[in-house]
């Protein structure tokens, strides 16, 4: 049996593995692209894309609650979940489509099937029963990740749904318990609220959003709360019950043991790695709590073999692994100046309402790294253009080092600081000082001023508080 040669091959078609894929075309390499199922992984089928869709539909929702606020009054008004879902994956299948172009564009080989490392350099793909076999010199994993289970809570499609369950509903449930206050937990308990649902959200550690800088967190826990989100923080869910067509939920937290009843529950405590079925235990590849270990270019401890996106860990971000994807590649190909990834620099965004959008160091982290900071604030409160769109509601937090005034982190929430976030991310790769951006005009009026006097205010010269 002849094996086919390639000069790089990727394991996986999401956000990590069609980058890396186009990227090493681009530089010459003989690529292929194994994936057993949908191009452009979960991100773009069952996640960042399509739940944007959906939470966009939230938004107009709220706009249309709150437009007595602008002079407008409305008869009549319906809603159809189906149109709204619908609208979501035409999306989600317009972008699909798109891959197949780049990959043709690019000469990069598109195999279907599943992959097994065999050996080193070398995969196995298996195909409606058939085995083919190929080598390479070197070949990057980016299989992804998947929900989390619970020991005693299941995913079932039925009363306890997923992601992609959350996201295709054929009706509004009219009560909903959300399992886990991370950035899912939090989108999913903000769309169901803005269509209608009566929202429980149940996070085990002392606040939602724990990832998050403190403050902004506690923003949008009241956000929530003023929203009719009931929020219980330092509590578990122990077991789901069948109760007719409902779901009967113990819950534990610091006011004792309640049951309560919904019509739906989505579970939403993170993500595992997808590591089985690869081939590695019998290589002896290194893993840590279902991911793959990889270094800042993405080397594993195996040579040849390398780890991008989801399965070589946290950050869980489509953004990180696209990144990952070119410095893993460039390095490959020995590109001058290739810098290793830096996890601090990648930026992370929350779509709930109020969205929330973050990069580098919280002020706790800051502190606990040694270094001595100043802190500006700046409350939306104030800010011209988010009082004048009726979203005054949020703030700007920057983390400065006291010495070198080096920005070290970057916290906000509040209308689309999702997009706004950038210019932090910028500012950190620029190596930009606080006196840098406090220096920097800021158009107005646009909320992104809020940005300004942050860092006006950790200087002590904030001029609008």
């Amino acid at each position: 049996m002849s094996i086919q040669q390639y000069d790089l091959m990727v394991v996986g078609g999401g956000p990590g593995g069609y980058v890396a894929a186009i990227r090493a075309a681009q530089l010459g390499f003989k690529t292929a692209l194994v994936e057993k199922q949908h191009l452009g992984g979960v991100c773009l089928n069952w996640g960042c894309i399509p739940t944007k869709s959906l939470l966009r539909g939230a938004d107009i929702a709220h706009t249309l609650k709150e437009a007595d606020h602008f002079g407008f009054s409305f008869d009549n008004l319906s809603f159809d979940i189906n149109k709204l879902v619908k609208h979501s994956r035409s999306v989600a299948s317009k972008l699909s489509g798109g891959f197949d172009f780049l990959l043709q564009k690019n000469n990069i080989t598109v195999i279907d099937g599943t992959a097994t490392v065999a050996d080193k350099c070398r995969l196995d793909v298996s195909y409606n029963g058939t085995v083919t076999q190929y080598r390479s010199n070197h070949i990057i994993l980016a299989t992804g990740a998947r929900a989390r289970n619970l020991p005693n809570i299941e995913i079932d499609g039925d009363l306890v749904w997923g992601a992609r369950e959350a996201m295709t509903p054929t009706t509004l449930p009219g009560s909903l318990l959300v399992i886990g206050g991370g950035a899912i937990g939090v989108e999913f308990a903000s769309l169901y609220n803005d269509l209608g649902t009566d929202v429980t959200l149940v996070e085990a550690a002392e606040r939602i959003t724990p990832a998050e800088d403190t403050e902004i967190s506690a923003l949008a826990e009241n956000s929530f709360k003023q929203r009719g989100i009931k929020v219980l923080t330092n509590t578990l869910v122990d077991s789901i019950e069948g109760a007719g067509k409902q779901a009967l939920a113990l819950i534990k937290g610091a006011n004792g043991d309640q049951q309560l009843k919904f019509d739906q529950i989505i579970l939403a405590v993170g993500i595992q790695g997808n590591i089985e079925g690869l081939g590695l235990e019998s290589l002896g590849v290194k893993t840590e709590n279902s991911f793959l270990i990889a270094d800042p270019f993405g080397k594993t401890n195996l040579v040849g073999l390398y780890a991008i996106g989801d399965v070589a860990g946290a950050p869980w971000l489509a953004h990180k692994a696209s990144h990952e994807a070119i410095v893993c590649v460039e390095n490959i190909a020995g590109v001058e100046a290739v810098e290793p990834l830096n996890k601090n620099r990648v930026p992370g965004c929350t779509y709930c309402r109020p969205q929330i959008a973050s990069v580098g160091l919280t002020e706790a982290q800051a502190r606990a790294a040694g270094h001595s900071v100043r802190v500006g604030r700046s409350s939306l409160s104030t800010n011209g253009k988010a009082l004048a769109i009726h979203e005054a509601e949020g703030l700007v937090k920057t983390v400065f080092d006291a010495n070198s005034g080096e920005l070290l982190g970057a916290h906000m929430i509040g209308p689309e600081v999702t997009e706004q976030i950038q210019g932090f991310g910028i500012a950190q790769q620029l190596a930009a000082t606080e006196h840098d951006l406090a220096h920097t005009i800021y158009a107005h009026p646009t909320v992104s001023e809020s940005m300004h006097e942050s860092v006006l205010d950790s200087l002590g010269v904030a001029i609008h508080q």
